[in-house]
């Protein structure tokens, strides 16, 4: 049975190991053989076998675990509404940070600066810091309690009980026995965790932006034609096969074919092309592209869910919603990390007390900085956020990543393998020489009549160009019989009672057709020029030789020598003979050839470099190649523009340019840079941070500042990304 996935969007996660919990618990759920919580974005993924697994099932089981979730939006309005859903959390928690700071100010006033200690002055306090305790601070007692319930432990539990302690340490020695109060720590503590909390929202709120930006792309009204009116209305009521009037200036709604008019499109955001592109009867149109001139009608296709902006959506969010391998490095220490601290905070507040004698004050005060200053929120954010930047860079220069570990792979890769047609070359063969070899019987009009005769039954690109310079010389083909394909060596049939072949040199070979040594010169002589050559036989004689050429891309040997210098070693694979090929190679500067490799075999010779111990991307058609990109560490697709549902690539290059290879490359390193730096620092911090409050060189309330700081700054070294130059 195939597997099945589905993604919920997460609320009131405040760490990583709140992530952990809810992933354990869906885990447990009947039927679900996978699922992965990414708490940088919020989000579940969960892969399943059983159609009829009932979302209600989730939802339960991440409410017990002491959170909401709903099921992710599948249409652009809805994504819409989710992304308005997290504007409102972070105003939320800037009203709450506000809230908290005009409560903390009169107490600081008080304790602080009026050292103000009579039992009126500690009533007032009392009273300001239970608001903020209990009204505002009541998502941690709310987290921690659903943390103790899973048997597990979060931030919630280390700052519930770091802030009670002060509190209700402070409530004591204001109405049972006399002592000081530190209503200020537990305050201050509740208000510098929720401003590193708002400021968190906002940093990851940047981090995501390039799925706000796509959804922005999206024009919210379509004029289409019903009962012969225009009538304006929301894009989400436009159906397939509605009549969409589209004037100039206005965005194209949803994808479709032209049926009335002309214009030029703008389709920079799909294609990277700069120039508008000339539309007509008949021509496709794709959703969110700018209508430049003219007026045109056209029929609608694609809607909803299925249009290619919603196609790139999908993809940029299922990639920013999956882990990399690199963070189960994190999941681990995060997984120990909360308990640890906790057992590091009783040592500290025994040793102080006990140990050094201190007051009973100083050593809950010591514990206290220890339990607030430790921060699993950074570990949890390093990967994450690095991978949505990431991914979004990639989005936005039309590379699409499908998954954090694809981009983890793409780090790695040491070798990258072309295909060469429609890959390094256009993909559209044209005939350049004619050569008939017995003159005085086949003229080359002949040779091309013969050719075309057998092409017009064959569906390899070669043949197109026969058949269209044929069409060119207006040379009609005629029936042929007992046709037979012989894949990736030529095609056979009869004609005129006789029967003729088409093909490479093994073709001709292996029917015992002598090739003289004038022949084989004149062969290699085009082969030289980078022409792929196919011999023309009747009977048992060759009698004619098709030069065809494929123009090289502008952009391949820019591509290549990018590669060079990023130390990767390129390889071409191809059909064509050993010489046409290294002459291809040679005009883009490839390391090595793999020459008169049949189609099926190409995923073989992939096998083979792999057997090196190197990581090995293949960069094709997504099509024809779907068997050598599968086999590939890493599979590059060439997506022609729209054509973004290919699903053999773990990396789809929109806009069919090879310099975004480069780019793909250049960006996968910079991600991976970002990731190890940010776990580098979130580590340093913890190993710096608990040892400092322990020996009690840090006040509980700036310990809180610096865990709230912690966080962000790990947000804001993965915004960095947005500045890398990649080309």
């Amino acid at each position: 049975m195939s597997k099945i996935k589905k993604d919920y969007q997460i609320t009131g996660m405040h760490c990583a190991s709140c992530a952990l919990t809810v992933e354990k618990n869906l885990k447990k759920i009947p039927g679900v053989k996978e699922a992965s919580v990414n708490f940088a974005t919020e989000k579940a993924s969960v892969e399943y076998e059983d159609k009829k697994l009932d979302d209600n099932e989730v939802l339960a089981s991440v409410k017990k675990s002491g959170y909401q979730a709903e099921p992710v939006a599948i249409d652009i309005k809805a994504e819409q509404q989710q992304e308005d859903s997290k504007e409102r959390v972070i105003v939320k928690e800037r009203n709450q940070f506000i809230l908290s700071l005009i409560l903390s100010v009169p107490i600081v006033i008080l304790s602080m600066i009026l050292m103000d200690h009579s039992f009126q002055s500690r009533v007032i306090q009392s009273l300001l810091a239970a608001i903020i305790q209990f009204y505002i601070g009541f998502r941690f007692y709310k987290g921690a309690f659903a943390a103790l319930r899973n048997k597990s432990a979060n931030m919630d539990t280390l700052v519930a009980l770091g802030t009670s302690a002060a509190f209700f340490y402070s409530l004591v020695t204001t109405y049972i026995i006399e002592g000081d109060v530190f209503y200020e720590t537990s305050a201050l503590l509740v208000t510098f965790i929720i401003l590193g909390k708002w400021l968190e929202s906002r940093t990851k709120g940047k981090a995501s932006e390039a799925i706000k930006n796509l959804l922005y792309l999206k024009p919210k009204k379509a004029v289409v034609i019903r009962d012969g009116q225009e009538t304006k209305i929301p894009i989400e009521e436009v159906v397939v096969d509605d009549q969409i009037v589209v004037r100039p200036g206005e965005k194209i709604p949803v994808d479709g074919k032209i049926t009335e008019g002309y214009s030029s499109v703008d389709e920079s955001m799909i294609s990277g092309e700069s120039l508008p592109i000339e539309k007509k009867i008949g021509d496709e149109v794709t959703g969110a592209t700018l209508n430049k001139t003219g007026t045109f009608t056209f029929t609608a296709t694609r809607v909803g869910a299925e249009t290619v902006l919603s196609g790139i959506i999908k993809i940029v969010e299922e990639a920013q919603g999956q882990k990399a391998p690199i963070q189960k490095f994190a999941d681990t220490v995060s997984q120990y990390f909360v308990p640890s601290v906790l057992g590091i905070a009783i040592i500290t507040f025994l040793v102080w007390y006990f140990g050094f004698s201190a007051s009973f004050a100083h050593a809950l005060l010591t514990s206290t900085a220890v339990l607030v200053i430790a921060c699993p929120c950074a570990l949890g954010l390093a990967t994450p956020t690095a991978i949505i930047i990431g991914t979004g860079r990639g989005a936005e220069n039309g590379i699409l990543i499908r998954s954090g570990e694809m981009l983890e792979i793409a780090n790695k890769v040491k070798t990258v393998v072309f295909d060469k047609t429609g890959t390094l070359t256009q993909g559209e063969p044209s005939v350049t020489d004619i050569v008939s070899l017995k003159p005085d019987s086949y003229k080359t009009e002949e040779v091309l009549r013969l050719a075309v005769s057998l092409e017009k039954k064959s569906e390899h690109p070669l043949a197109a160009a026969v058949i269209k310079k044929a069409q060119q010389e207006k040379i009609e083909a005629q029936e042929v019989s007992n046709f037979e394909a012989a894949v990736g060596k030529g095609i056979v049939g009869e004609l005129e009672n006789k029967k003729v072949l088409l093909g490479t040199k093994t073709l001709i070979e292996e029917f015992q057709i002598e090739l003289s040594k004038d022949i084989i010169e004149q062969k290699t002589e085009l082969e030289r020029q980078g022409k792929t050559v196919i011999i023309l036989a009747v009977e048992t004689a060759a009698i004619g030789l098709i030069a065809i050429a494929d123009k090289i891309k502008k952009t391949s040997a820019e591509a290549i020598k990018g590669l060079h210098s990023m130390g990767l070693k390129t390889v071409m694979i191809t059909g064509d003979n050993q010489k046409t090929a290294q002459a291809i190679a040679k005009q883009v500067g490839i390391d090595k050839v793999l020459a008169e490799v049949l189609p099926e075999d190409k995923a073989k010779e992939i096998k083979k470099l792999q057997q090196e111990r190197v990581r090995v991307a293949m960069v094709g058609d997504g099509i024809n190649d779907a068997p050598a990109l599968a086999q590939a560490d890493l599979g590059i697709a060439m997506g022609a523009g729209t054509d973004v549902a290919i699903e053999s690539g773990g990396i789809v290059l929109i806009k069919n340019d090879l310099r975004d290879v480069v780019t793909a490359l250049k960006l996968s390193r910079a991600t991976f840079k970002k990731i190890k730096q940010n776990l580098f620092w979130a580590l340093f911090y913890n190993s710096l941070g608990i040892p400092i409050a322990a020996l009690g060189l840090l006040k509980a309330e700036f310990a809180g500042l610096a865990m709230a700081f912690s966080s962000v700054s790990v947000v804001l070294n993965s915004l960095l990304l947005k500045r890398k130059k990649l080309k």
